[in-house]
């Protein structure tokens, strides 16, 4: 299921973006070493990142507003 990142304000999406990203830093790196419980979460993590990004964005572009 989707996480809902509509609701959060572009301080809180910046800092989950910055959550997300180390999350996805470390899974990368366990894959290398091998430890990894569901490969698919490289997959999830990498598309909720794009999600916030476009938010972000979209801020940045004055398209939503604060």
């Amino acid at each position: 299921m989707r996480d809902s990142f509509n609701d959060l304000t572009y301080e809180e999406l910046v800092l989950k973006r910055e959550e997300i990203k180390k999350k996805y830093r470390d899974l990368r790196f366990d894959m290398v070493i091998g430890h990894v419980d569901n490969p698919m979460e490289k997959r999830n993590l990498r598309r909720k990142l794009a999600r916030l990004n476009t938010l972000i964005h979209e801020y940045d572009l004055g398209i939503r507003e604060t």
